[in-house]
């Protein structure tokens, strides 16, 4: 059955509380989404807190399990799972990266990373988990190798943007970066060979079919050969390159505009992620939810995408992060600025 045909409600499942201000991003782990180990998420915050929630295979309710503080003295603006999910990454406006371990249940910091000039504002794992990528608002963007031992070695400083870098994200599969921009800019990053120098090899900006102010976010589909960015200009813009050729070894391949929507909201869309089924989901400043499918029936001039359902007042206040669950289940988390996480399931009604 088409998507767009169903009919479906985003039904709150339930409020998480426990954070004492506004939380700025989630991330679900990659290693719980199997049947049968229980999901598990990180939530971060202006509290200087990292909570992690779980959920009980029995209640099917979510617990905070740990509260990972006392590490972080400014905001914790962003977090990530290594794809092994035993290591996250949390990164502070306290200028430095952490990293922690789950040894038999209780979460260890094992290493800082220290080096940007002012907030750290986003953090990301390549796919195989042996790079870390950070952001800042010092308009840089950080290469770390990870080392034996939980060592971290800076590889690269990537200089290229000219304001605040607000989110870094590596694709799906391949090591290639991307990092969007108070510039109103997304930059692509990759390196010819295994050992050579990065470099910025295109830039999607205004001029080519980009946005007009600054990108908050982006996102891939599951085969990674569509990307969706998000941007204070009102518009969602869908791109897409040809991934199997990069593949193959026959050099960089450019991302191409698709198509943009617009006219569906009218705050700035902050949060923007893509599920495995190929919905995607925007959090924005006016408080509501939005999901998108593509239209099977797409027009001449390529694939379009339509609005599937809009949850008006999903929060009190502005939409920080919406992440889909990398499970099979049709699981959402959403964080706002007020202070709660709410766990949303895609539902069809009957």
């Amino acid at each position: 059955m088409e998507l767009l045909d169903a009919n479906l409600e985003l039904k709150e499942i339930q409020k998480l509380q426990g954070h004492t201000d506004r939380v700025w991003s989630l991330a679900w782990n990659p290693a719980t989404s199997a049947a049968d180990v229980p999901s598990v998420f990180a939530s971060c915050s202006g509290d200087k807190t990292v909570r992690i929630w779980e959920q009980s295979p029995s209640t099917r309710s979510w617990d905070c399990k740990a509260v990972l503080e006392e590490t972080h003295t400014r905001t914790v603006r962003s977090c990530a799972w290594s794809p092994s999910g035993k290591l996250l990454a949390t990164a502070s406006f306290d200028a430095t990266t952490a990293i922690w371990e789950n040894v038999g249940g209780d979460f260890e910091c094992v290493s800082t990373l220290e080096g940007h000039e002012n907030e750290v504002k986003s953090v990301s794992w390549n796919a195989s988990g042996s790079l870390l990528v950070t952001c800042g608002r010092d308009k840089t963007v950080w290469i770390w190798e990870v080392m034996p031992g939980n060592e971290f070695e800076c590889i690269q400083v990537l200089q290229g943007h000219t304001q605040d870098v607000k989110m870094v994200r590596w694709h799906p599969t391949m090591d290639i970066l991307f990092s969007c921009s108070y510039d109103n800019t997304i930059k692509v990053w990759w390196s010819e060979d295994d050992d050579g120098d990065w470099s910025c090899v295109q830039t999607l900006g205004e001029s080519n079919h980009g946005h007009s102010s600054t990108v908050w976010s982006l996102d891939f589909n599951a085969k990674g050969d569509k990307l969706v960015t998000c941007s204070d200009d009102l518009t969602l813009k869908i791109w897409e390159a040809d991934i199997p050729r990069m593949q193959s070894g026959d050099g960089y391949a450019p991302w191409n505009h698709l198509c943009t929507l617009s006219g569906y909201h009218d705050r700035t869309i902050f949060s923007v992620h893509w599920s495995r089924e190929g919905i995607i989901a925007s959090g924005a400043a006016d408080d509501a939810v939005r999901l998108f499918a593509q239209s099977k029936d797409g027009s001449m001039n390529g694939p379009s995408y339509q609005l599937l359902l809009k949850k008006e007042k999903a929060h009190d206040m502005d939409i920080n992060s919406v992440q889909w669950c990398p499970g099979e289940k049709r699981l959402l988390a959403s964080a706002s600025d007020d202070g709660t996480i709410k766990v949303w399931e895609l539902a069809t009604l009957s």
